[in-house]
Formats: C-alpha cells, structure tokens, sequence
C-alpha cells in the first residue's frame, strides 16, 4: 500500500531523469568531421604526376581506415564532401593549401577537418601524418605522426590505427567529456 502512495511524488523526479537522460544522449551524439581523401608528398611526383597505383590504393585505405576508426572510437560522423569537389579539386594538394582546409569544412556543415598526408622518404619509408583541426577557427586540436617503414596495406592500416588510438583520440576531443 505504501508503494501506491510514492507513485506520484516519485513521478516529478522520474520525468526529471528522464530529461536528464535525453539532454546527455543530445550531448553525446556524432559530431560532424570533413575527413577529406589522404594525400602524398612524393617528390618524385613533379608536374602534377599522379601517385602509383600501389601508393594512391594505400591512400585510399588511410581514408577509409581514418573514417571508420573516428567514427568508432571517435564518436565522429564523415559528412559528403562532394558538395565542395570542385574547391577541394581546386586547393589541392590540401597539406599546402594555406588554411583552405577549414572553410572547406565549414562551408560542408562540419565541426572538424581531418587531413593526412604521407610524406615519402623512400619506397618503403613513408611519415604518416594526421591532423584535426575546428571548422569555425582552423584551429588545431590534435596531430599525430607515425614513420612507416614498409610498404603493405596491412602496415598502412596499422599506422592509421594507431594514430588514431595514440595520437588523435588519447584524449577525449575538445568539446567532449
């Protein structure tokens, strides 16, 4: 008989939870990121030559890797980027584009830009390097870098893994508890 009658006071608190509740799972939802295609330094590249194959399949994979991992760990949701192909297209190669990056970003309704990059050194010598940065500012709130020393998409696929592990997620992103 005593549980009828703490039905109703309970109720306010109950309802007040589940506020609560709702308001932290709005707080937790995917953040929007531009995680634009990985791209090289080679300097074997010059007059606009294209990237091998083997080295643009393996850019492919960083991408797809980058994409899924912050997605998964990462609480990142990758918006379209086709609506900015032509400026993308148009700015790259983007790790020298002089701040390109963010506007680009922002312009797609994200809150973050993601860029990566491979600095060639050799055939089996690659620096892996990662960087996310805020839409609105350009400002940079992680990079990661990894030396690749051989040449498979098993060894790619590491790198991009632990980047994301050690480097761009070790810490909660700013805007996140």
């Amino acid at each position: 008989m005593r549980l009828r009658a703490l039905v109703p006071a309970l109720l306010p608190a109950l309802t007040l939870l589940s506020t609560l509740n709702g308001a932290a799972s709005a707080e937790d939802a995917a953040r929007k990121a531009a995680i634009f295609p990985a791209e090289v330094n080679d300097p074997t590249l010059a007059y606009g030559r294209k990237p091998l194959p083997a080295d643009q399949k393996r850019l492919d994979l960083v991408t797809d890797v980058l994409r899924k991992q912050l997605a998964e760990k990462g609480g990142l949701e990758s918006v379209d980027l086709s609506p900015q192909a032509e400026e993308i297209r148009k700015e790259s190669p983007l790790y020298k584009c002089n701040d390109c990056v963010a506007p680009i970003a922002k312009a797609l309704g994200a809150e973050l830009a993601v860029t990566a990059f491979a600095d060639k050194g050799a055939n089996q010598l690659f620096s892996l390097v990662v960087t996310i940065a805020e839409a609105e500012t350009g400002k940079v709130v992680r990079r990661g870098q990894v030396v690749i020393r051989a040449n498979t998409d098993d060894d790619w696929s590491h790198a991009t893994r632990w980047i994301v592990k050690n480097r761009l997620l070790a810490e909660p992103l700013p805007g996140r508890s």
